[in-house]
């Protein structure tokens, strides 16, 4: 596996690849890997011919009083872990790589509106704006054939799937599976964060998507119910301050009233000093996807 670091050698080599016939695949993340993260590797090892993954903690993303610079880093576990996934190339840029002028002095943004201002863009107003805009960067660096997310981040894969629809990007954009904890919790790089007791707390995220479940497949339709049932079965812990709950069309992540036909149930909430997210794609046809079937958003 190549680890490179730098803008220009990253073009160099995949121009290489490319004038082979091959196919790329991207896999943006920011690092400290975990099995989610291998599991989208893996999928992109199987659809493609290379495998790029990109490692960066992406400072446009996190808010003023967010954790950009207690987020976990450990670039020598990543390599390993990487190349044990099979991937090719992983590209580890410096901040002032990615952005020459600084950050700070950026004027150009991808933002895609009503998308990202709604779910966790109300407690998180410029975080959406930070991942479309590096994403649209990084498709432009790689020129990625294939782009892999998890349905953990439902959002953001919604947010990245309208962006290269209104921007003819060319790039397919596939979401993998929620990978889980054996008590259902997503997994998560700031998982670590979790004290023996927030992480007891934390599986009850899960609990109260599984019970919305249950719910929905004895015919439940109204969204204020499947809210209110799961606030009761997060309220029993006062470890858990729930952000948001949301029962909302895939589509557009317009919240619901009652549930037709495929509904977003979305929760986020903050264990302690951790904020959590979970979700689950319901489909009345198919049933739920919390994690086992391809989200398709």
């Amino acid at each position: 596996m190549d680890i490179i670091s730098r803008v220009m050698d990253l073009k160099t080599s995949l121009k290489q690849t490319r004038l082979k016939g091959k196919t790329i695949a991207l896999v943006p993340t920011m690092g400290y890997l975990h099995d989610g993260h291998l599991a989208l590797m893996r999928q992109a090892k199987m659809d493609h011919d290379l495998v790029v993954v990109s490692i960066f903690v992406n400072p446009l993303q996190f808010g003023p009083q967010e954790d950009y610079q207690v987020y976990p880093r450990d670039l020598n576990r990543d390599a390993e872990l990487a190349a044990a996934a099979g991937v090719d190339i992983l590209f580890t840029p410096l901040v002032g790589e990615m952005y020459p002028r600084g950050h700070q002095n950026m004027l150009t943004f991808v933002d895609v509106h009503a998308l990202g201002e709604r779910l966790c863009g109300v407690s998180r107003p410029d975080h959406f704006r930070g991942v479309a805009t590096v994403v649209a960067k990084l498709f432009h660096i790689v020129e990625p054939d294939g782009a892999y997310f998890g349905q953990k981040d439902a959002q953001q894969v919604i947010v990245i799937e309208r962006m290269v629809e209104d921007l003819n990007i060319n790039v397919k954009v596939v979401a993998v599976p929620t990978v889980r904890e054996a008590d259902g919790l997503a997994l998560s790089s700031r998982n670590i964060y979790l004290s023996s007791a927030e992480r007891q707390a934390a599986q009850l995220l899960y609990k109260s998507l599984d019970l919305a479940k249950e719910k929905l497949g004895a015919g439940e339709r109204d969204a204020a119910v499947i809210v209110s049932e799961m606030r009761r079965i997060l309220a029993v812990e006062p470890l858990i301050k729930i952000d948001y709950i949301s029962v909302s069309d895939p589509a557009d992540l317009a919240e619901q009233k009652i549930i037709k036909k495929t509904a977003l149930v979305a929760l986020a909430a903050q264990i302690g000093r951790t904020r959590l997210i979970d979700n689950m794609i319901w489909r009345e046809s198919a049933g739920v996807n919390s994690g086992a079937d391809q989200f398709a958003g």
